[in-house]
């Protein structure tokens, strides 16, 4: 598999403090890859090495098949937008996207427009950020100087974060028209995991500078999906019950009762044939495992925000 963007161990020491430790993340080309931690987990360490901000203390990674010094020259195709945007605050939009784009050499006619369209801010090109921006805006606005110089990948660093639901929903639109129209692949750190969940084509788990699990969506909806569980007073009980009607897959989980990840529109013979058995029913319903679900179980239940 050919990656657009591969690590290989990447390790970055501040002192004896390991904040990202032997990373090794696969990202495809022409995909959103979700980087999921909470707050201090090392998305941020990774992100700067990888957009070459930082020099990690040991591995390395590449950059459209490249390493060394020909992927340091491909580094002017990568688009980053870390922490904070650098806007000029009483400079218009069109304004500071023009000094990006002289910084860069970029000087093709109507690149700064379209831009502009691309995130949604044709009709505030003119308007300066100090003003009538809202934090979304300006989230957009920084998206759109991450994009000057048409980089093939771009790196988002908690983008939704702090943004009112509008605002995130603007944000999301952009970044899903951005893979779909431009074929730009997407590189996005959040720790908001409902919304990384509705963009996302794959995921890396990080959890004190470890990457703990890679996947992609599909993978995700393998692994987890939907699932009904049974609580009642006999778990044994309900498995023999069970399987007389022929469901052989379902297993007693601690702390869930018994758990059949088939036959899902079964619930209804599920239930008579375990009250014909004499087991008392507390519950039976479908379960659906969310992205946050799945994180907290291979985090083992760590916060995430």
């Amino acid at each position: 598999m050919d990656y657009i963007l591969e690590t290989n161990g990447l390790t970055k020491l501040y002192g004896q403090k390991a904040a990202a430790r032997e990373v090794s993340l696969h990202i495809r080309e022409g995909e959103i890859y979700g980087l999921i931690g909470r707050n201090g987990a090392g998305k941020t360490t990774i992100m700067r090495m990888i957009s070459g901000l930082s020099r990690p203390t040991s591995g390395s990674y590449s950059l459209f098949g490249k390493t060394g010094a020909e992927m340091k020259r491909q580094l002017r195709n990568v688009g980053v937008l870390i922490e904070q945007p650098g806007i000029y605050p009483n400079l218009s939009a069109y304004e500071n996207i023009k000094i990006k784009c002289k910084a860069m050499g970029v000087r093709p006619k109507g690149h700064v427009e379209e831009l502009l369209d691309i995130v949604g801010l044709s009709d505030a090109g003119y308007k300066k950020p100090s003003g009538s921006f809202s934090l979304g805006m300006r989230q957009r606005l920084g998206i759109a100087l991450a994009l000057t110089g048409n980089p093939r990948i771009i790196v988002l660093d908690e983008p939704i974060n702090g943004l009112d639901p509008q605002g995130i929903v603007d944000v999301r639109e952009t970044l899903t028209r951005l893979r779909d129209e431009k074929g730009i692949t997407i590189m996005v750190s959040s720790h908001i995991l409902d919304e990384l969940s509705k963009v996302a084509d794959a995921y890396g788990i990080i959890n004190d500078g470890t990457l703990l699990d890679e996947f992609s969506a599909d993978e995700l909806s393998k692994r987890s999906g939907q699932y009904v569980v049974i609580r009642s007073g006999d778990d044994e009980g309900v498995l023999k019950a069970l399987a007389g009607i022929g469901i052989h897959n379902a297993q007693a989980e601690r702390g869930e009762g018994v758990v059949v990840r088939e036959h899902l529109s079964d619930t209804a013979e599920m239930s008579r044939a375990i009250v014909s058995a004499g087991i008392p029913l507390l519950e039976i319903y479908v379960r659906s495992i969310s992205l946050e679900d799945y994180y907290l179980g291979v985090t083992g239940g760590q916060n995430n925000g």
